[in-house]
C-alpha cells in the first residue's frame, strides 16, 4: 500500500476538523487512521467476479420482506431554548457557528 497519512496531511487534517490532540494523541489517531486504510487496501484486493451484484448488506432486503419506510412526521421540541442555552454563542433564537476559511488543497 503506497497511500498513506502523511503527517502534514494529518496536521492539516487535525486543523480543518478542530481537533485539539496532543503530539502522542495525534500519532496515535495517524497511526490507526492509516491502519484502517491498510485495511481497506486488502478489502480492495480481493479479486471478485463481474457477475457479482453490488449490494449494501449481506442480506437481500427486497421489498417483499422489508418493512415500509415510516412516515416523516415532524414534531415540535417542547423547549427549544434549552438547546439554544447549551451553544457557546447564540443571536436571536439562532447558533452562532465560526466562519470556516476556505484553502485551497495542495
Amino acid at each position: 500500500m503506497t497511500d498513506r497519512i502523511d503527517p502534514q496531511t494529518f496536521a492539516h487534517l487535525v486543523e480543518l476538523a478542530a481537533l485539539e490532540l496532543d503530539e502522542s494523541q495525534a500519532e496515535y489517531l495517524r497511526r490507526e487512521l492509516n491502519a484502517q486504510l491498510s485495511a481497506i487496501h486488502e478489502l480492495e484486493a480481493i479479486p471478485l467476479g463481474d457477475d457479482l451484484p453490488i449490494t449494501s448488506h449481506g442480506v437481500p432486503y427486497t421489498p417483499q420482506i422489508s418493512q415500509p419506510p415510516r412516515a416523516d412526521v415532524w414534531q415540535p421540541y417542547p423547549d427549544p431554548q434549552e438547546i439554544i442555552a447549551q451553544a457557546p454563542q447564540s443571536e436571536e433564537g439562532y447558533v452562532v457557528v465560526p466562519d470556516i476559511p476556505h484553502t485551497t488543497l495542495e
